[in-house]
């Protein structure tokens, strides 16, 4: 599945009525052209090399003539007012990239050395390649052998996630086995959280023929991690499950993205709240060019004289700073910086109070994000200044922000996240105030960062940020250089202890280890 064949499906008219234009276009086309070629000067009596030094144009009447330009033109505007289409608006507060969980195999047979430097290495590099063209788009990470674990959970840092894919070797995995059927189960619950449907992208060296039909029944693709001309039983019986096999180049990566592409534009066209664009505007460019053409000695239009004359009429003035205010409407330049993820230029050049509000909050002007925003009494507007407002530490705020939007809007996605989130930034901020002091013992030099407080318990909390720790947060790397541990020894705890959790649970529930608990007691 591609773009392509996405779009080829979902193509349509607007307004198809305007395809009856067709049929006077052709009239006039037939007549015209009829009466230019049908006009034969009588040759009879003549001798054959008069007949063809008085002749002229004879050979050229068949050739393209004005009318055809003409009809053509005609034609593209008549297309164009039909408003083909193939695709929904988008939508600026909708992730344009599909949610991606990686199951990603970690077993002893993925250490085979048959792919160079192994196949879970390559396996590795491949994911980190994926993430790179992926920059920004939500990826989750899920290591599986006998159990299945998250590894990491939906984030759209790639940083975050690399520490913990260096991390992961069969020996942190607490159990032997190819569980993919449970990775599947994980990898879904993950992706029932987010917005858009995603998929579950398996990197692996074989599936069990137990997981193919629930791999089958999935939105899912797999990697396999495999020399060439080496197949895999449970592999080779999935159906309707693209594979891609490994190339030593990017191309199996590019192919992953495409896909992923054309998962989301499939989901996309599926919102039925989004309008459609029109694309219709796409051919007007070939109709103007084309008319170039009328300026050709001999191609000039008996009605280009009306034309001419509705140049000469007096036009109001208008105004243009620049190239582009003769084509593009200052909305438009601003969704062209906005693309360009040039978000300070677009809030100067956006008219559309949702569409500046939106580009200044990307931008993190959040306070001029906020005040733009106000004019605005939508759940989209609600719901960025909520937004604004926690990135700017105004919990409170973004609270009453989000309990607009579910006003406004009670199924807007993420909105009731959002304000459960904020609900527990505002009681976690207040209950420490509560259990601080008074602050007056604090060292002198320090900096101040105060947080909201509109209930006024206890008193205000303080955190001192040392003056040479910079202006900005720790990055990945700083923090996995605090950390004693490796990812490994991290992540082997973390399974062990998940994998324990899970017996205990089956062990309550009449699983296998009370079973033999209730033998025992018999014996």
């Amino acid at each position: 599945m591609t773009n392509l064949s996405v779009a080829f499906e979902a193509f349509h008219l607007l307004r198809p009525l305007w395809l009856l234009a067709l049929l006077p276009i052709a009239g006039l086309w037939w007549a015209v052209r009829s009466a230019m070629t049908g006009r034969t000067p009588p040759t009879d009596g003549l001798a054959p090399h008069l007949r063809a030094a008085l002749t002229v144009g004879a050979a050229t009447r068949r050739r393209v003539l004005p009318i055809d330009l003409v009809v053509v033109v005609l034609t593209l505007l008549a297309l164009g007012a039909a408003g083909p289409t193939w695709s929904r608006q988008p939508n600026p507060f909708v992730a344009q990239s599909a949610p991606l969980v990686v199951a990603l195999e970690v077993t002893p047979s993925m250490e085979e050395t048959d792919v160079a430097p192994s196949r879970l290495e390559r396996g590795k590099q491949k994911i980190r390649d994926l993430l790179e063209l992926r920059a920004g788009a939500r990826t989750a990470l899920v290591a599986y052998a006998g159990t299945a674990h998250v590894a990491v959970p939906m984030t759209e840092d790639p940083g975050v996630m690399l520490p913990y894919l260096t991390g992961l070797v069969p020996d942190v995995m607490p159990r032997d086995g190819t569980n993919a059927g449970e990775a599947l189960t994980l990898a879904q619950s993950l992706l029932a959280r987010e917005s858009s449907p995603g998929v579950v992208l398996f990197v692996a060296d074989g599936i069990d023929p137990a997981d193919t039909a629930a791999i089958s029944d999935a939105r899912s693709m797999v990697l396999a991690v495999l020399p060439e001309e080496v197949g895999d039983r449970g592999i080779d019986a999935l159906a309707n499950v693209p594979v891609i096999e490994l190339t030593p180049d990017a191309g199996d990566v590019t192919q992953i993205d495409r896909m992923l592409d054309a998962e989301q534009a499939r989901a996309l066209l599926e919102d039925d709240q989004q309008p459609w664009q029109d694309r219709g505007a796409l051919l007007a460019w070939p109709a103007v060019l084309l008319t170039l053409l009328w300026f050709r000695r001999g191609w000039t239009m008996r009605w280009a004289v009306l034309a001419a004359l509705a140049l000469m009429l007096p036009a109001p003035q208008a105004r243009a700073d620049g190239i582009a205010d003769w084509f593009f409407t200052p909305d438009q330049q601003g969704r062209l910086a906005f693309e360009r993820n040039d978000f300070g230029r677009a809030a100067e050049l956006f008219v559309d109070p949702l569409w500046r509000g939106y580009a200044l909050y990307r931008d993190g002007q959040y306070e001029e994000a906020v005040e733009v925003l106000d004019r605005v009494e939508t759940a989209e507007a609600s719901f960025i200044q909520g937004m604004a407002y926690i990135k700017s530490r105004s919990y409170r705020e973004g609270v009453r922000a989000f309990e607009t939007t579910l006003e406004r809007d009670p199924d807007y996605p993420g909105a009731e996240e959002n304000l459960a989130t904020a609900n527990e930034i505002v009681e976690y901020v207040e209950t420490a105030q509560e259990q601080s002091d008074t602050g007056e013992d604090m060292g002198i030099g320090a900096d101040e960062v105060v947080f909201d407080n509109e209930s006024n318990r206890g008193a205000e909390t303080q955190m001192e940020v040392a003056e040479d720790s910079g202006p900005g947060m720790l990055t990945t790397e700083q923090w996995m250089n605090t950390v004693d541990t490796s990812t490994g020894d991290f992540l082997r705890s973390r399974f062990a202890l998940e994998a324990a959790q899970e017996t205990g649970e089956a062990a309550a529930d009449g699983g296998p280890a009370n079973e033999t608990g209730m033998d025992g007691a018999t014996e």
